[in-house]
């Protein structure tokens, strides 16, 4: 079954074909990166205007790649309903619901969050070779992972703790049975990609702030090891970790140990800006570090900062394991690239005796490829789907 996928939740156009909710048989995406970059972060109103223009283009690509390696035809297509930006959002679904009456198949609506938890089990036609899609084998860290014998199914994964870690959300999610999600615990209000994103706007590294600060922070680390400088890993600033209270009304019923908030750790970084002009003073002394030419002690507090991130999520990912007996641990999301998360994350997998599912670097951001994907998991929920409305806030499992 060959299903089209549309995704417009935020600041990238995306479309995609995927085969039986597994083989990537192609993937567009258009980023509006250079669009939002003056103003330091996503303005939906031009988001949604830059889907407008690029819509069909990115949609035409997608099937015309797709009809250029097969002789077949479209079954169905999936859009995200939500959640993300509103304007954003309904670009993607009347374009949807345009191409599926147009083609006359079934439109499914899908969820932002859950197709990110699908992302791990995306491949390209090209992973086929050598071996059957039976024998596929999931990336664990440097090594690999085969689920059973026999033909593969996503099922034998469940029950599964996801992690869909982004710029919009940071969610620990129990799924006891594929296609079934609890929310167990989540940021009380920043997402991790949103707290990269501020402090790099902060420190004068510009948007977005993820890959800058993952980059110079892996640089300043290996020094950090490094015998020549004699620097030390616990060189590192002290910044919060973030744990909420319990008893806190924005927990909504879910347990402290599995919740972070980033807003504590902003404040600390900006406090400790403010006592350091030198932050944002002299660059003299500025040096490469990941390629980007910046102080040392800049490099010391992003490695700092995102330390605290990563140790943040680690801390609850290490509980969240051990409340249950789980098969795998899925990590999706574009924040999930990140290196430092995927070493550390690996490492407490490791020791929970779990296996860690994570994609392929390119289907981590926002992408057509997950979308369709998911669909063909959800192939039965398409009845009310032609009268689908956006839903911004839309929850994980309902």
């Amino acid at each position: 079954m060959n299903i089209l996928g549309i995704e417009t939740s935020c600041d990238e156009t995306a479309a995609a074909v995927v085969r039986d909710g597994r083989e990537v048989l192609s993937n567009v995406v258009y980023t509006q990166i250079p669009l939002h970059q003056p103003y330091g972060g996503v303005v939906p109103e031009i988001a949604s205007r830059a889907h407008v223009e690029k819509i069909s283009q990115v949609v035409g690509e997608a099937i015309s790649q797709f009809k250029q390696l097969n002789n077949q035809t479209i079954d169905a297509v999936a859009v995200t309903y939500g959640p993300g930006l509103s304007p954003a959002l309904i670009v993607g679904l009347n374009a949807a619901k345009g191409l599926a009456k147009a083609l006359d198949v079934p439109l499914i609506g899908i969820n932002h969050i859950e197709a990110h938890l699908h992302s791990p089990f995306l491949f390209d036609p090209a992973d086929r070779k050598g071996f059957q899609i039976s024998d596929f084998r999931f990336q664990i860290g440097d090594g690999d992972f085969q689920i059973g014998d026999g033909d593969f199914r996503i099922e034998d994964c469940t029950p599964a703790l996801g992690l869909a870690i982004s710029g919009g959300n940071t969610m620990w999610v129990d799924m006891p049975e594929y296609g079934k999600y609890e929310v167990i615990g989540e940021t009380l209000d920043d997402a991790a990609g949103e707290a990269f994103d501020k402090a790099a706007k902060l420190l004068g590294l510009g948007y977005p702030g993820g890959l800058k600060m993952d980059r110079i922070a892996s640089a300043w680390m290996a020094e950090a090891r490094s015998e020549v400088r004699g620097q030390r890993s616990d060189d590192l600033i002290p910044f919060p970790k973030g744990r909420p209270r319990d008893g806190v009304t924005a927990l909504a019923g879910l347990p402290a140990e599995l919740c972070v908030s980033f807003s504590g750790l902003k404040t600390a970084l900006l406090r400790y800006a403010q006592q350091h002009p030198d932050l944002a003073g002299s660059t003299e002394s500025a040096r490469d570090f990941g390629g980007y030419e910046v102080t040392p002690h800049v490099a010391q507090v992003v490695a700092s900062y995102q330390e605290a991130i990563v140790q943040a999520v680690a801390d609850r990912t290490r509980t969240a394991l051990k409340r249950k007996r789980y098969k795998a641990f899925i990590l999706g999301g574009g924040v999930s690239l990140n290196s430092r998360i995927r070493a550390v994350l690996t490492e407490v997998a490791k020791d929970a005796g779990v296996p860690l599912l994570m994609a392929k670097p390119k289907y981590t951001g926002d992408n057509g490829a997950m979308i369709a994907g998911l669909a063909y998991y959800r192939r039965n929920h398409v009845e009310d789907a032609m009268t689908l409305d956006v839903n911004p806030c839309l929850e994980v499992g309902k």
